[in-house]
């Protein structure tokens, strides 16, 4: 049995998100039958992380077992001629049988984008979020610096969210502008489901004018999803990368770089 790590970047506008689901197409459907095509046999991935519907993917990195020897251009190159355009294969590598594409990533890397300007975009309309509101960038920083380190994140948690702990831990989150375009990051140990939507929402109320940069702690502190109440679209959201342990020499996004070099121990990875 060999098992096999990929990097999947898609287009998530036309998916009901990355899981599987009986009545709606998801990532995991179209890139299990593309694999299944190259193996010929079943095969069934598991990802770093669960994208909702219309959030799109830089970097998502599954990995799967097959019972079959393919080079890697196999699984890249022919994969992708079985996927439909708005997802595809960039790399393919054999890894250990302990690689775990879920549990043994040490932090996860969002990326939330906004066209701020007064016209909206006529090609961007499902790759970033629009603001026509004049966002004040500074004051949006100023507010996100409330949320790095470990905090309960009841308050930016979605309704139907799973997780038995609300408790999460924020390494960087940062807000830039680029021209026309603001680029939200957030890199944590994990996320409850809609968090960085929710934390987009927030911080784009306070760069319109909305809040003061002291809200966010305020909103945290409540410890109640109603005292935001802001959840941004999805299209503006990626997830741009993950970090793994070095032992399994997997590429490396270098916005990891700014991160604690103990981070490893502070994980128990």
């Amino acid at each position: 049995m060999k098992r096999i790590a990929l990097k999947i970047e898609y287009d998530g506008s036309g998916y009901a998100g990355w899981q599987y689901q009986n009545h709606s197409p998801s990532i995991q459907a179209v890139v299990e039958t593309a694999l299944a095509r190259i193996a010929c046999h079943p095969v069934r991935v598991i990802a770093a992380g669960r994208t909702d519907s219309g959030v799109h993917a830089r970097e998502q990195i599954v990995h799967f077992d097959t019972l079959v020897r393919r080079p890697e251009r196999a699984w890249v190159q022919g994969a992708n001629t079985h996927l439909p355009a708005d997802v595809r294969i960039l790399w393919a590598r054999p890894v250990a049988e302990e690689f775990h594409a879920r549990t043994q990533a040490i932090a996860r890397w969002y990326r939330y984008r906004i066209l701020n300007r007064k016209v909206a975009s006529a090609l961007l309309r499902s790759q970033v979020t629009w603001c026509h509101h004049p966002l004040d960038v500074e004051s949006m920083r100023s507010g996100a610096r409330h949320l790095l380190g470990e905090h309960d994140f009841s308050s930016f948690r979605g309704p139907y969210c799973q997780s038995k702990s609300p408790f999460r831990r924020v390494y960087l989150l940062d807000v830039q502008r680029e021209g026309e375009e603001i680029a939200i990051d957030i890199i944590a140990n994990a996320y409850l489901h809609n968090m960085v939507r929710n934390i987009a929402g927030v911080l784009m109320a306070i760069g319109s004018g909305r809040h003061s940069p002291g809200w966010v702690a305020d909103v945290l502190a409540a410890r109640d999803r109603t005292a935001a109440g802001v959840t941004a679209p999805a299209t503006g959201l990626y997830f741009a990368g993950i970090w793994y342990p070095e032992k399994f020499d997997l590429p490396r996004q270098p916005i990891f770089e700014c991160l604690p070099q103990d981070l490893k121990r502070i994980e128990g990875v």
